[in-house]
């Protein structure tokens, strides 16, 4: 009994698989790329213009806060 992995089928290379593997990587991240550009992108940039709303908001309502302070309490 041999210890060695059998000969491919006639017709398949190792580098005609090697081939075949690295088209099949390319078409995934193909995929993957397409998935982020067009799905994960525009959540994101959602989320992050609504996010960077409501920080504005806080720092607008932490800005007149510490101006009231600065001129003391009105009365």
């Amino acid at each position: 009994m041999s210890s060695y992995p059998p000969p491919p089928p006639s017709g398949h290379t190792v580098g005609s698989r090697i081939d075949e593997a690295i088209e099949l990587i390319e078409m995934e991240l193909r995929h993957a790329i397409a998935y982020v550009n067009d799905a994960v992108v525009p959540q994101v940039r959602g989320e992050s213009i609504s996010a960077m709303r409501k920080l504005s908001e806080k720092l607008k309502n932490l800005a007149d806060k510490m101006d009231q302070q600065q001129r003391g309490p009105r009365g």
